[in-house]
């Protein structure tokens, strides 16, 4: 089975607001949920909405405003549901 891509800004605007904070409470989170090794979380170069925050990307949907405080939230509230649909879906 491949892996589902998540993707993290990694442009010089998501640095500036704290993307290096951001990336090791995700690389825990995937752990912590046991998605290793069903999720592949990659640097991105900008994804184009930086006057929104920090941005992921899973699969064709953008989650801004992403920041230290909030990652864990908004990973668990709407991030992983959609992670676990689309598992649900691989046969």
């Amino acid at each position: 089975m491949a892996k589902e891509n998540l993707f993290l800004c990694m442009g010089s605007a998501c640095h500036q607001m704290g993307v290096y904070d951001v990336l090791p409470k995700l690389q825990a989170l995937i752990q912590a949920h046991g998605l290793d090794g069903v999720i592949e979380l990659k640097g991105s170069f900008c994804l184009e909405t930086c006057s929104q925050g920090i941005v992921m990307k899973f699969q064709d949907h953008r989650f801004l405003g992403i920041s230290p405080q909030n990652v864990d939230a908004i990973f668990t509230e709407r991030i992983l549901p959609m992670i676990e649909a689309a598992l649900a879906h691989v046969p």
